[in-house]
């Protein structure tokens, strides 16, 4: 045991400084996400139950609307991961202290008027036809979405103290917010399945709260400590700033609704075509294959930043070397993809019971998906790190137009059901994997030129 740990501990402190710190950050964040996975799979069939199948996936389709809202950030979240990185690589820490405060102050003032316009339209939505829910189901659908985007317009300014973790290239940091959330989560509803009877309201309550309430605590703790000299200050906000922030947020933004497209929507899709019911049986399967596509985001989570710094270090070795390993371990994960699709059956009944029934076909379009996405995923990270994303936009705008269309034709033409859409999400991350694969070739050889190199 001693060797072995002699072992881990030398793979661990080998190498270039950053590759160092990026191990260390992936090591803990696996044990950190590993506990949040493990909560998660435990709350999943405690909250169906305690609600049940229709209005569990009424919940997870408002999850998906609120997701929207998200979006409203302009992509700044991102554009201050990178400059933040970018200032910390060239020691300027009064423009990173302008950069965090100058996004704190935007967004407040986006998150206000996104919430007057909302409570004010919202009232006149019938959320019953949004959701397609049967009148049997006695609940009071506005005030839980009032309730749910409440809490959520808190957490969208608030979340920027992840947003700062990461771009210091301290994402395991942000996990343990995560996961300090999940657990006060996980204990408030077990106390609640034992002292009252199946709410929706209830469901939506814990869940809004409990998050923003470990970014409230987090926020607090990190700027009187870690992050006291980049705290946000009026006195530091500069909006000749945001004209960098806003330049790459709007690209990011860009890309992040064609994310929203591609994968809020399909809640969506589902619920119309067929029944909120679906939506459980999608979304089964989803957690399922999330535990590879949460590992994969904890490994290329802190190279994100890690190559912002080399690339404006002109370090491209280095960035190639990280690529060739992060491809060899996307080749490992086909493997345990091919194994969970074998189990998927098996998995479902001890984990779900036999409440809700999950065909294998859906669990063998989730593998085939999950092993595109990861591929793409690799390129796409170093792509995002060097804020050229002019052609990522492009194609980000060719899947919003085609994958909506292809869902519906792959679920109802080619009589996929539900598995055609997943299918539908998985064929557009094909198109936009080949194509940064060829723009990462060409940024790493110099050779990048015209749309390319934007």
């Amino acid at each position: 045991m001693i060797g072995i740990i002699s072992i881990v501990n030398k793979l661990i402190n080998s190498g270039h400084q950053r590759t160092v710190k990026a191990k260390k950050n992936i090591v803990v964040s696996l044990l950190i996400k590993g506990l949040n996975i493990l909560i998660g799979f435990i709350q999943f069939p405690i909250a169906l139950e305690y609600v049940g199948s229709s209005r569990y996936g009424i919940w997870l389709i408002i999850g998906s609307l609120i997701g929207w809202i998200g979006f409203f950030d302009i992509g700044l979240g991102n554009g201050l991961r990178n400059k933040f990185a970018e200032a910390l690589a060239k020691g300027d820490k009064k423009s990173a202290r302008v950069y965090v405060s100058t996004t704190y102050a935007i967004l407040s003032l986006i998150m206000l008027a996104v919430m007057a316009i909302f409570f004010v339209v919202s009232r006149y939505i019938d959320w019953y036809k949004v959701f397609n829910a049967s009148t049997d189901i006695n609940e009071n659908l506005s005030t839980l979405v009032y309730v749910v985007f409440g809490s959520f317009a808190l957490q969208f300014v608030l979340k920027m103290i992840t947003t700062i973790l990461v771009a210091d290239q301290k994402p395991a940091l942000r996990d343990v917010i995560m996961l300090s959330g999940k657990i006060i989560n996980l204990a408030v509803l077990l106390v609640l399945v034992n002292t009252t009877t199946g709410s929706l309201l209830n469901l939506g309550i814990l869940y809004s709260i409990t998050p923003t309430l470990a970014l409230i605590f987090a926020s607090i703790y990190f700027y009187s400590k870690d992050y006291k000299q980049y705290i946000p200050s009026i006195k530091f906000i500069d909006f000749k700033y945001a004209r960098d922030l806003m330049n790459l947020g709007m690209k990011f933004f860009v890309l992040q609704i064609a994310v929203l497209v591609l994968y809020s929507t399909d809640n969506m899709i589902i619920t119309q075509l067929y029944d909120p019911s679906q939506v459980t049986v999608y979304n089964i399967a989803f957690k399922y294959f999330s535990v590879v596509t949460m590992g994969s985001q904890i490994i290329l989570a802190p190279f994100w930043s890690a190559a912002t710094e080399a690339y404006f270090m002109n370090e491209l070795l280095w960035i190639k070397k990280i690529n060739r390993k992060l491809l060899l371990i996307w080749g490992i994960t086909i493997l345990v993809v091919i194994v969970m699709v074998l189990s998927s059956n098996f998995v479902y009944k001890i984990w779900i019971g036999d409440s809700v029934t999950v065909p294998m076909k859906l669990s063998i379009s989730f593998g085939i998906y999950v092993v595109v996405y990861l591929y793409s995923s690799i390129f796409t990270t170093f792509i995002n790190s060097t804020g050229k994303l002019k052609i990522s936009i492009y194609s980000a705008v060719f899947n919003v137009i085609s994958n909506i269309p292809l869902s519906i034709i792959f679920a109802t033409s080619f009589n996929l059901g539900i598995s055609g859409v997943i299918l539908a999400t998985a064929l557009s991350n094909l198109i936009t994997g080949i194509i940064r694969t060829i723009q990462f070739e060409k940024i790493v050889n110099n050779t990048a030129k015209g749309i390319w190199a934007k």
